[in-house]
């Protein structure tokens, strides 16, 4: 409660309880307080409405900088310009005319490599399970799953083979029934982030079609766990590498650093072998 708005670091994620966004709010926190900073962590809910609420509140005090993944390109950053409050973006990037800084990770390149895998593993109709049109790393990991299906077919993704729900353990479940009621359903599923990839497996072993029946490729590490059967692959993201960027870009621009803004893209790491554990 004595520390100073101008010590502390705002951060809003859309849920933190999901672990790729715990993994990147505990580097940001560990550079912030190696330079003297606090970090106060606020849940968007993926809510444009929330997360505007929050902006409002974080620049009116001000805080010393802002590390946000925004909800969408609409998203009000400009707001914190206007109060010389300095924002780098993580995960998605802002609208084109917010001019801040960005880390991000390349989705489509990611995702159309991780749907090859399924493919190069026997499987051969591969669906996809994305977040929301309209939220940037759902857009980008869809077509990447149709340029992959592309690349490995000849031939483009079939429609009915896209569903697309909240970026939710429940929205996992729900758009893998959708997928298994089909008259023809799929045999793989490429799942653009973890708690859909979560949720697909549920009801993939509710429906008694657990993996290697149907292939799972979850984009983004799945709890810990000490094994995993065959046909479940993880395509692993470099949550603290994103977070020390973010963190130290961040503190570059508080520092007073006046240059365009910069946007660092990381590759994901694609497991081609299931079950491969070094990198969780």
């Amino acid at each position: 409660l004595r520390t100073q708005a101008s010590e502390l670091i705002a951060m809003l994620v859309p849920d933190v309880a999901n672990p790729f966004y715990t993994g990147i709010v505990r580097a940001v926190e560990d550079v912030a307080r190696a330079k003297g900073y606090a970090v106060m962590l606020c849940n968007t809910d993926e809510d444009p409405a929330k997360e505007a609420e929050y902006l409002r509140a974080v620049v009116g005090e001000p805080v010393a900088g802002i590390i946000g993944v925004p909800t969408s390109t609409a998203t009000p950053y400009r707001l914190a310009a206007t109060r010389g409050v300095p924002v780098v973006a993580i995960d998605r990037t802002p609208g084109a005319d917010d001019r801040v800084d960005a880390v991000v990770i390349d989705g489509l390149t990611g995702a159309a490599a991780s749907t090859r895998v399924l493919f190069e593993r026997g499987y051969r109709r591969v669906a996809c399970i994305s977040g929301p049109a309209g939220i940037e790393t759902a857009d980008r990991r869809a077509e990447g799953w149709r340029q992959g299906v592309r690349e490995a077919t000849g031939a483009e993704a079939p429609d009915e083979l896209l569903v697309r729900r909240p970026y939710t353990i429940g929205g996992g479940r729900d758009a893998a029934a959708a997928l298994l009621a089909l008259p023809e359903p799929p045999d793989a599923i490429f799942c653009a982030n973890n708690r859909l990839a979560v949720g697909a497996l549920r009801q993939l072993a509710d429906a008694g079609k657990a993996p290697p029946e149907v292939g799972v490729y979850s984009f983004g590490e799945l709890p810990l766990i000490t094994w995993r059967p065959d046909g479940i692959f993880v395509a692993h993201m470099p949550m603290r590498e994103m977070g020390t960027l973010a963190a130290q870009m961040l503190l570059e621009r508080i520092g007073g650093l006046d240059t365009p803004a910069r946007r660092v893209t990381l590759a994901p790491h694609v497991e081609t072998e299931p079950g491969d554990l070094s990198f969780e």
